[in-house]
C-alpha cells in the first residue's frame, strides 16, 4: 500500500531555447500553491495527497500540465481557481474535473 493515496504531480520545465513549456505558465508557483493548500487543508499530514515535482512530462503543448497518481488524470491549469478546484474536486471528493481534463 502508498504512503499517500493521490500522487499530485507538476510539470515544472524550463526549456532553454524558449519554446513553449509548463514553466512558462508559472507552473512552479502553481505547484507551491498547491502544496500549501493541501497542507492546509490537512490532505498532506493525513496521507491523502503528496504534491510533487515532475521535470518534463512531455505534454508541453498542452501547458501546463499536471497529473494525479495513480488514477492517470492529466490536468490543464490556468490558474489559483483551477487548482482549487482539482485539489477539492478529484483529490477530496473522488471526482474528475472534467473541464480541466485533457487526454
Amino acid at each position: 500500500m502508498s504512503h499517500f493515496q493521490h500522487h499530485l504531480f507538476f510539470c515544472t520545465n524550463q526549456r532553454e531555447d524558449g519554446s513553449q513549456c509548463c514553466e512558462n505558465f508559472n507552473a512552479k508557483a502553481m505547484r507551491d500553491y498547491a502544496k500549501q493548500r493541501s497542507k492546509a487543508l490537512g490532505l498532506v499530514s493525513s496521507g491523502k495527497v503528496r504534491v510533487n515535482t515532475a521535470g518534463c512530462l512531455n505534454r508541453c503543448e498542452q501547458g501546463p500540465v499536471a497529473v494525479v497518481y495513480p488514477d492517470a488524470v492529466w490536468y490543464n491549469y490556468i490558474d489559483e481557481e483551477d487548482i482549487d478546484e482539482i485539489i477539492e474536486q478529484h483529490l477530496v471528493n473522488d471526482t474528475v474535473v472534467e473541464r480541466l481534463k485533457i487526454d
